[in-house]
C-alpha cells in the first residue's frame, strides 16, 4: 500500500510544486479544510517557529520528489513515537524559473520541539537529512484551490497584497498541502488545496512613516 501512495506522488506546472497524497498516514479523511477557507483572501498573520523533519533534494521534483518524501515519511515514522503527523510541507530555495534539473526541494514534515536525534538509516546518496528549525514570524498567506500548475495568479494575487499593505517578502517560496491526490490516484487536481506562504517584513518607508507618527 505505501509503495501505491508514494506512486501517486505528482510534480507538475511552472513552479514544479510537488502533489502529494501522504494525508492517508495522519488522517483518513486530512485535515478540515473548514478551517482554512478564510485565506481564499490573501492575509497578513504572525506563525510561530517549527521544529522540521527535512528531506533535501536536487533535481527535476518528477524524479526525486516522490523519493524525498518517501525517506521522509520513513525516517519520521523511526524518529516520532505516537501522536499525529501534521500536514506536510515544502520549501524551495531558488528563483522558480531556475530550470528543473537544478531545483532543490526542502521536503518537510513538522516534528515536536523535543526531537533532538534522527534515527541512521541507509538512502542513496544526494539526499540530506536533518532537523531544522523553521523560522517564521509575520507570514503572508493564500489558500489556492485547484491543480498545482494553476498557481501562479495566486502567488502574484499574494505578492501585490503583500506590497500593497507595506510588506516585502524575506523568505522562501513555502507550501503546505492540505489537500491533494487520493489513495488510489490523483483524484480531482481541480479539489487541491495549498496554502502559499512567504515570510514578509514591514518596509523602510513603513518603518519610517510609523517612527513619524511616534
Amino acid at each position: 500500500m505505501l509503495k501505491k501512495i508514494l506512486l501517486s506522488l505528482l510534480a507538475v506546472g511552472i513552479i514544479a510544486v510537488i502533489a502529494i497524497a501522504i494525508f492517508i498516514f495522519f488522517a483518513m479523511k486530512g485535515p478540515d479544510l473548514s478551517k482554512y477557507q478564510y485565506l481564499k483572501d490573501p492575509q497578513i498573520s504572525e506563525k510561530p517557529n517549527q521544529k522540521m523533519l527535512v528531506v533535501e533534494a536536487r533535481g527535476d521534483p518528477n524524479i526525486v520528489g516522490a523519493k524525498a518524501f518517501a525517506l521522509l515519511v520513513k525516517v519520521y515514522f523511526k524518529t516520532v513515537k505516537g501522536g499525529k503527523m501534521q500536514i506536510p510541507r515544502a520549501r524551495w530555495p531558488q528563483d522558480l524559473g531556475t530550470s528543473l534539473d537544478e531545483w532543490v526541494g526542502q521536503y518537510a514534515l513538522p516534528v515536536p520541539e523535543t526531537t533532538e536525534k534522527l534515527p541512521e538509516i541507509k538512502h542513496e546518496p544526494g539526499f540530506k537529512i536533518t532537523l531544522s528549525g523553521w523560522e517564521y514570524g509575520t507570514v503572508a498567506e493564500i489558500l489556492h484551490i485547484g491543480p498545482y500548475n494553476k498557481e501562479t495568479p495566486a502567488i502574484e494575487r499574494l505578492k501585490k497584497y503583500a506590497h500593497d499593505n507595506g510588506y516585502y517578502i524575506t523568505g522562501l517560496h513555502e507550501e503546505e498541502y492540505l489537500k491533494g491526490p487520493g489513495m488510489f490516484g490523483p483524484g480531482d487536481s481541480g479539489k487541491y488545496q495549498t496554502i502559499i506562504r512567504y515570510r514578509v517584513e514591514k518596509t523602510a518607508i513603513e518603518d519610517t512613516k510609523e517612527t513619524k507618527k511616534k
